[in-house]
């Protein structure tokens, strides 16, 4: 049977309260990761200028927080002194000292104490009274009974040297409990209410999924998205989940109230539409009206009252994680469209323009209000002839717009193709990678020339290709200066912000999402000085088990910017597994190459053999030239004689 050690010190739970606390400070008080990452470059535009300015002003010193960690770190010394200086009362099993003789006494004298004790501990002789009852004299001298056989009788003396207890080997469980003074008298009313408190109510609501949402929202997503689903399903399911990430609109009624009248006066009969498909009516949740409000009135850059700012700030920052939720959940059933409304909707909100409407793209241009990029997106959809067409009418903003493009830089996909490792076939469920090299690059204008496309020596860079092939890492190692961070332009953005793109390969026709989309950062610029500048990235799934051809669809799309993303068909083949058996066949027939040819130094790369070059290689060629010549010669007099 165990023996069950119950821990009524409250040793234990000192120590599982310093683990406790030690898990929560550390990552608290540690700096982030971002913080130490150096800025390269930063948009120079006098929006960004000023968001910069406003971002050092909110920023500043969290007082709070290094209030409440010196607390926590106080607690975790205070609880670390207590548990050093605390008396552990850790027993040994020891018989000499329950018959209460020196250590190392002889047979003889052991056995005349115990007859001793036996008198005087007898249960037949011990008087009891209030304070003694027959158990605790019956398990004394079941005790000293125990002792004494424990160093007179071989067998049970055996069990006390080897395992430390005359009955052999103890189990023994040790149980966490809280102190006394804790559990004792009234206490235990207040014990059971936090302990409830705790684990009935607090528990349930912190729960979050590894995307770092509350499971009802996830769960929310779940249920709304479908295979269809576009951009107001989008919003709707966000809408929804507002009731779990948002904080009630007490205490701010009617700035919220006139927030709202402002929304629809612009949104008109779409507001009453929103509200309608998030269940965000008046009658059913407050907390998502609020939610709606503060989300449009940032795509609509309607000026937020001072008591609401915080409240918009918290939720804008939060929803690209539940963006990001409802990413997941779309991918796992392979769905495309619900995938790129997702991720399209995050540009939308980092440049505060109302989702779904590209013809406002120009609006992300500092200066440039809803109406004038309306028209401008008429005239054309290239970014280099708006910007001619303004620096030709003597637009005064143009500088201030130079600024901001040049920092934006346009996407430009270089090469995309599937990889095998050491294969040039793909076959059936091999593991294939595709591929992808990008860069981006200023608009050509007055001040900036064009840059010309990627060499064709620097595309098809064998040694660099197979060495990031080979490599762990998705992405390849930025060039140059380029490894450091690029703050993207997106000044109504509540922090700094680096641009990301999403790489998303897909099958059209059928609405399918091939393999989970990658998304990626730090893409490097090129100039016309440095045109071969780019950057690989792979994307690891496993072929299709059957031999066909598939002709799907790559996709880079911004999460930073509206109507920035790049599309081209890719297709895939799928060769018999038979013809590499051929084609390695036939290059098994074919000599090694010279160990100082470029299809040497491959191989001796990948570890395969070469052709040593001879001394008298040279002389032999020389040689066999000359009698080929002499032979020549020799047949030309023959002929002419």
């Amino acid at each position: 049977m165990a023996n069950y050690n119950y821990d009524e010190a409250g040793n234990m739970a000192a120590y599982f309260l310093l683990t406790f606390l030690l898990i929560v400070l550390v990552p608290f008080s540690l700096p982030s990761a971002s913080s130490k990452q150096p800025i390269v470059s930063e948009c120079d535009c006098h929006e960004c200028v000023d968001h910069r300015a406003r971002l050092r002003k909110t920023e500043g010193v969290n007082i709070r927080k290094y209030f409440i960690l010196a607390i926590g770190w106080a607690l975790f010394a205070w609880v670390a002194y207590k548990v050093s200086t605390a008396e552990i009362e850790n027993k040994v099993y020891n018989p000499f000292e329950i018959l209460d003789i020196k250590n190392g006494a002889s047979i003889k004298e052991i056995k005349s104490h115990y007859k001793k004790l036996s008198k005087a501990l007898h249960p037949d002789k011990v008087k009891l009274n209030v304070n003694l009852t027959i158990e605790a004299v019956e398990a004394r001298f079941v005790e000293i009974t125990k002792a004494y056989k424990s160093l007179t009788d071989e067998t049970i003396r055996q069990n006390w040297e080897r395992y430390g207890h005359p009955d052999g080997r103890q189990e023994v469980s040790m149980g966490i409990a809280l102190p006394k003074w804790i559990v004792e008298g009234k206490n235990n009313i207040w014990v059971l209410g936090v302990y409830a408190l705790i684990f009935g109510g607090a528990l349930p609501g912190l729960v979050k999924t590894k995307d770092g949402v509350d499971a009802r929202s996830a769960a929310t997503f779940f249920k709304a998205i479908s295979e269809e689903s576009g951009m107001d399903d989008i919003v709707s399911s966000l809408g929804k989940s507002f009731e779990w990430e948002t904080t009630p609109a007490s205490g701010h009624i009617s700035e919220l109230s006139e927030l709202e009248t402002s929304v629809k006066k612009r949104l008109g009969h779409k507001w009453d539409e929103l509200t309608k498909a998030a269940e965000a009516l008046p009658e059913n949740s407050d907390i998502r009206r609020k939610g709606l409000a503060l989300l449009y009135a940032h795509f609509l850059r309607i000026p937020v009252p001072p008591s609401l700012q915080k409240d918009q700030i918290k939720l804008l920052l939060q929803t690209p994680v539940l963006l990001n939720s409802l990413l997941s959940i779309s991918t796992t059933r392979n769905w495309l469209a619900p995938t790129l409304s997702a991720i399209r909707f995050q540009s939308y909100l980092a440049q505060a323009i109302l989702p779904g409407q590209d013809t406002l793209k120009y609006a992300q241009l500092p200066g440039l209000n809803e109406a004038e990029a309306e028209e401008l997106a008429k005239k054309s959809e290239i970014v280099s002839d708006v910007l001619r067409s303004l620096e030709e009418s003597g637009d005064a903003r143009i500088t201030d717009l130079k600024r901001a493009v040049s920092q934006w830089g346009q996407l430009d996909l270089v090469d995309a193709s599937f990889r095998v490792i050491d294969d040039r076939l793909v076959t059936p469920s091999s593991i294939v990678y595709l591929v992808v090299k990008a860069r981006l690059v200023p608009p050509p204008t007055s001040t900036v020339d064009a840059v010309p496309p990627v060499s064709q020596g620097a595309i098809d860079d064998e040694k660099r290709d197979y060495e990031f092939l080979t490599g762990k890492q998705e992405a390849e190692d930025l060039p140059g200066a380029d490894q450091n961070r690029r703050v993207a332009h997106a000044p109504r953005w509540p922090s700094s912000r680096k641009a990301g793109y999403w790489i998303v390969l897909a099958d059209p026709k059928s609405n399918r999402v091939v393999v989970p989309p990658m998304k990626i950062s730090d893409v490097p610029h090129a100039d016309a000085k440095h045109p071969d500048v780019y950057r690989s990235y792979k994307l690891q799934f496993q072929a299709p088990p059957q031999v066909s051809t598939f002709t799907w669809k790559l996709y880079l799309i911004s999460d930073t910017f509206v109507g920035e993303e790049v599309s081209q068909d890719i297709t895939l083949k799928i060769d018999d597994p038979v013809l590499l058996q051929v084609e390695e066949e036939e290059e098994d027939e074919i000599s090694d190459p010279e160990e100082d040819s470029l299809a040497g130094q491959m191989a001796m790369m990948r570890g395969g053999s070469v052709k040593k070059r001879m001394e008298g290689d040279d002389s032999d060629e020389e040689s066999s030239t000359d009698d080929d010549e002499q032979s020549s010669g020799e047949s030309s007099s023959s002929d002419s004689d």
